[in-house]
């Protein structure tokens, strides 16, 4: 069964269509990157799908039902993720409990996923107090563990270090290898062909190519598409 279909979704603001009648279908499994130029609306997809924003019309269709929204089934990421006032243990601990995860349950989970991301020598520190690469891991880990069938990741390396950028793609790795579906955005090239099983590309609000990686890049279907590659259009 499809986790995630959109179908003819659109969202409007102020007269202006920031997504344009979008169909599409993220399948269980394949890693899904979304790419596109500046204003492509990569990241509004991105909050539509997760339930922070409402389609203007169309429907989102999760897991069968319209709309409906699973907390456990789904999880998002952010650029700059927010990390509550608790120590990096208690920001996942928290998340759990909201998720209505049995205390002694808990606590075990959060401190394998606090393992699991490398953040255990920091468990007991204020989250607000890490550094930009460990916040992130933090993110990631909290989200992991609520084990969702969907993760959204927008821009998660954005303003990271090659270092932390390297840790970050290994732990969405691991998320991926556990059997969690990614979608992730971002606006560098390699990463996607390191990361990607399958490449969405948007431009003006609209969905011009989904291919698997390997021919998005060799045989890209639009101009606008090749173009993208060659760095003549915008980054997001």
């Amino acid at each position: 069964m499809l986790p995630l279909t959109l179908e003819d979704v659109s969202f409007v603001v102020g007269g202006r269509a920031i997504i344009d009648l979008l169909s599409c279908e993220f399948a269980s499994g394949p890693r899904t990157v979304i790419l596109g130029p500046n204003g492509s609306g990569k990241s509004v997809l991105m909050r539509l799908c997760h339930g922070l924003l409402t389609p203007t019309s169309g429907r989102i269709v999760w897991r069968g039902t319209p709309d409906e929204r699973r907390p456990r089934a789904q999880a998002m990421v952010f650029q700059r993720p927010v990390m509550l006032r608790r120590t990096a243990l208690g920001n996942v601990t928290y998340g759990l409990k909201l998720a209505g995860v049995a205390a002694a349950e808990r606590d075990r989970r959060a401190h394998e996923m606090l393992e699991a991301v490398g953040l255990t020598s920091v468990a007991g520190r204020p989250a607000r107090v890490l550094s930009g690469g460990e916040q992130q891991k933090l993110a990631l880990a909290r989200a992991w563990a609520l084990m969702p069938e969907v993760l959204f990741l927008d821009e998660p390396t954005a303003n990271l270090d090659p270092s932390a950028t390297r840790e970050v793609e290994r732990i969405v790795d691991q998320i991926h290898m556990s059997g969690t579906k990614i979608v992730m955005t971002t606006h560098d090239l390699a990463q996607a062909r390191r990361l990607a099983d399958e490449i969405l590309f948007m431009s003006g609000g609209r969905l011009v190519d989904q291919a698997p990686v390997e021919r998005f890049f060799a045989q890209p279907s639009t101009p606008e598409a090749a173009a993208f590659i060659k760095g003549e259009l915008p980054w997001s």
